[in-house]
């Protein structure tokens, strides 16, 4: 397990400069694919207000491969299941430990089913909700309230539950907020203008946290 470690982070290291992204795709039969103009419209807003130099197309990885060391931000969505086998869990165990962040965003229906294969991945760790107060909600746009509500589900209250280790949010967990669905293009959901930009400031915000730390 050590000597994987250090392979892997030696493999972090050498693209911990890398400036793509990607798409995590997992097993289970959950829509991995969900919202397919989000991500590339979050980039743009990024590389144009953020001075990032994001590659416009985000890469897709699947849960067990070793090419997710490549990428220092993955994205996972969908509104169904999801199944991590063991060899898909050690494997994003090793990543998150090894300096990698994981976005996933509720696209509505996943919850139950992620919760569930989390435990695989760090079965010694739960989701907890991160304050407002969190570096997070004001790396470059101002978030006072928390993560933005961009669509309405089952009227809860949005949420931001994450794992930390070593006092790093390694994997955030965007509840009843569908912040995809704003970085979707606008004829998409037709949603306001002003709703759009709280998502794409809020996605900016996530990216550059997982670039900086």
């Amino acid at each position: 397990m050590k000597i994987l470690l250090i392979i892997f982070t030696l493999l972090w290291t050498l693209h911990s400069d890398s400036q793509e992204i990607a798409i995590l795709k997992y097993n289970g039969g959950g829509d991995w694919y969900a919202n397919p103009t989000a991500l590339p419209n979050l980039i743009r807003f990024c590389n144009e207000n953020i001075d990032t130099e994001i590659e416009l197309t985000p890469k897709t990885v699947e849960a067990g491969s070793k090419l997710i060391f490549q990428y220092p931000y993955l994205h996972m969505t969908g509104h169904g299941n999801v199944f991590f086998t063991e060899e898909d869990a050690e494997n994003l165990r090793m990543y998150l430990l090894s300096g990698g962040f994981l976005h996933i965003d509720d696209n509505y229906g996943m919850e139950p089913y992620l919760r569930k294969e989390l435990r695989k991945v760090f079965p010694e760790k739960q989701l907890e909700e991160i304050g407002n107060d969190h570096v997070i909600f004001s790396q470059q746009f101002e978030f006072p309230q928390g993560l933005p509500k961009i669509h309405e589900h089952d009227g809860k209250r949005p949420q931001a539950l994450g794992i930390f280790h070593e006092n790093r949010l390694v994997l955030l967990f965007t509840y009843e907020a569908d912040l995809g669905d704003g970085w979707e293009d606008p004829e998409v959901h037709n949603d306001p203008e002003p709703i759009r930009l709280k998502a794409l400031k809020m996605g900016a915000n996530i990216i550059h946290y997982a670039f900086k730390n």
